[in-house]
């Protein structure tokens, strides 16, 4: 059993391209969640399911993430297309801009020229997804399904497409409504709403969220 991530996390988010500022305030309010009070069911809640994954010490993930720092990079430096070379460039180049003495940071590299920015709302749930993986799974040696490390079906992997209860199949589950008819399953800070995709539970041995109705 290998590593999880028990020490607080802090986030470092790329900016990488034109942002709407809704759209990135979007985004930074749902990481600021996850650590975060907001009325039941919250993200923090939803965060719960993940902490919920141990090392070999017995060690939880942590309850800490926060958002340490943000880098733009609104001229494309590398493009209007990123390949996989230049995404581990575009992070190389932040990172060289991170204050030394900052062991155990993890970098949220967010955004791409390509990226649809309406689509910031749904783009947490892949921020999230994320999240859950690389906390639980951080050197593809903890938590995962399958014989393969290199092809592993991860704690969110294993729900992909499941937001409430009674979903699969492509049907997303019970969720609420809110007074413009948009889905959500979890509240956030500043009266946030939004949809996450829920993780493998692993006492409750399923895929399981806060907003389940069983």
């Amino acid at each position: 059993m290998g590593p999880v991530l028990g020490s607080p996390i802090s986030l470092y988010i790329i900016w990488y391209g034109h942002w709407d500022p809704r759209h990135s305030a979007t985004i930074r309010d749902f990481l600021h969640s996850l650590s975060s009070p907001a009325p039941f069911p919250s993200v923090a809640d939803w965060w719960r399911s993940v902490r919920l994954y141990t090392d070999q010490t017995g060690s939880n993930v942590t309850a800490s993430v926060t958002l340490a720092g943000e880098f733009y990079d609104s001229g494309y430096s590398h493009g209007g297309y990123l390949t996989r070379l230049a995404v581990q460039s575009v992070i190389a180049d932040a990172v060289d801009l991170l204050p030394r003495g900052l062991p155990g940071s993890d970098l949220l590299r967010r955004s791409s020229p390509g990226f649809l920015q309406d689509g910031a709302d749904g783009m947490i749930s892949v921020i999230a997804h994320e999240l859950a993986e690389v906390s639980s799974n951080p050197l593809v040696n903890a938590w995962y399904a399958g014989d393969d490390p290199a092809a592993p079906d991860e704690i969110a992997d294993l729900c992909v497409g499941v937001y409430g209860s009674g979903g699969g199949g492509g049907y997303v589950g019970k969720v609420y409504k809110d007074s413009w008819g948009n889905g959500f399953n979890v509240n956030g800070v500043r009266g946030r709403k939004f949809l996450v995709q829920w993780v493998w539970n692993l006492v409750k041995r399923r895929c399981f969220g806060p907003n389940a109705m069983d």
